[in-house]
């Protein structure tokens, strides 16, 4: 679990490092939330489903998307799942069980609640997690997620990463409940609230949530307290709203990867030397990542229009020759490396 924290870390340390570089159109990163991540992620099993919402890399990373995966998404190659139709950080891995990330915020919840009731109808041993942040709770979206499972009894698990911040608006001008746990509980729905920064916490909370899930065939809601150390994307500044010692306090002295470190030193299973060599292990094989995702050429043109009607509509046809006319007239315009 703290090996994979710590590549969680680095790639997203050099991937944001990328994009500022110019070489990525767009980041999100997991600072702060790496316990999150990976602690509940491992509490799983791989028949257990996944719908993310946009700051959940790590549990992909955990089920075994590589790094070279993540690369070629982020650099929309011929090698990205999406073809190159997704802005970057919209993973997704239909063999790792793992939905593709959706923009628009908090369409996963009731989702994932038609997701889980597919199981239970299936008689499946496994459950659905989903992933939202405290902003999600402020969308329609959650309050009808979790009144389909609660009322449909599936086995569904809620994670809500509560870290303080829906983009620039904080916990106190989004609500005046105690929290999200309190929120479940209204909908009959069992909530726990746990401390988001405690792998082991984190663990312990999210197995003993699926074993419930699936046993009672019933709802559960996690609410994981935490902090965005980081800004909300590359997009964002949050020096604008929030004072920079507030955001060191967490990045430094609160980090859930120092206090595992902390826990599995004491235990005598690691050392400096393991962490020295881990960083810089995991630091070139994510370069290496984007070098070869570099090199990769774009998805077709024609990819673009696939995937969607059997049979393609005129409009769409009409759009296709519109573009290639364009190509034509203005090659110096559109990139190089886009097979026609």
């Amino acid at each position: 679990m703290y090996s994979t924290m710590i590549a969680l870390e680095t790639m997203d340390t050099i991937f944001y490092e990328a994009q500022r570089q110019g070489r990525l159109s767009f980041y999100l990163t997991s600072t702060g939330e790496e316990a999150i991540n990976i602690a509940s992620a491992a509490a799983l099993t791989p028949q257990d489903i996944v719908l993310p919402q946009y700051r959940e890399p790590g549990v992909l990373l955990w089920r075994g998307f590589t790094l070279q995966e993540f690369a070629d998404q982020l650099l929309g190659n011929k090698a990205d799942y999406g073809k190159g139709r997704q802005m970057p950080i919209h993973y997704g891995s239909n063999k790792l069980n793992y939905f593709t990330v959706s923009s628009p915020l908090t369409t996963q919840l009731p989702q994932a609640a038609g997701v889980a009731y597919s199981l239970k109808m299936d008689k499946k041993d496994a459950c659905v997690v989903v992933y939202f942040g405290d902003g999600s709770t402020s969308e329609g979206d959650f309050h009808a997620g979790l009144n389909f499972a609660a009322v449909m009894e599936a086995p569904v698990i809620f994670f809500c990463r509560n870290n303080g911040w829906a983009i620039s608006t904080p916990v106190t001008e989004q609500f005046r409940s105690d929290g999200i746990a309190i929120k479940g509980q209204a909908y009959g729905i069992r909530s726990i609230r746990v401390d988001g920064n405690d792998a082991l916490a984190v663990y312990s909370v999210v197995r003993a949530a699926r074993q419930k899930a699936i046993k009672e065939q019933r709802p559960i809601l996690v609410e994981a307290m935490t902090y965005r150390v980081s800004h909300h994307s590359t997009s964002d500044d949050s020096t604008k709203y929030r004072c920079v010692k507030e955001i060191e306090q967490w990045r430094t002295g609160k980090s859930p990867i120092t206090r595992f470190r902390k826990w599995i030193q004491r235990n005598g299973w690691w050392a400096d030397q393991n962490e020295t060599e881990l960083r810089g292990n995991i630091r070139r094989q994510v370069v290496e990542a984007i070098q070869g995702a570099e090199k990769v050429e774009k998805p077709p043109l024609a990819d673009l229009f696939g995937d969607v009607y059997d049979k393609i509509p005129s409009n769409l046809l009409e759009q296709e020759r519109f573009i290639r006319e364009n190509i034509k007239r203005y090659p110096k315009e559109y990139p190089t490396d886009v097979p026609i």
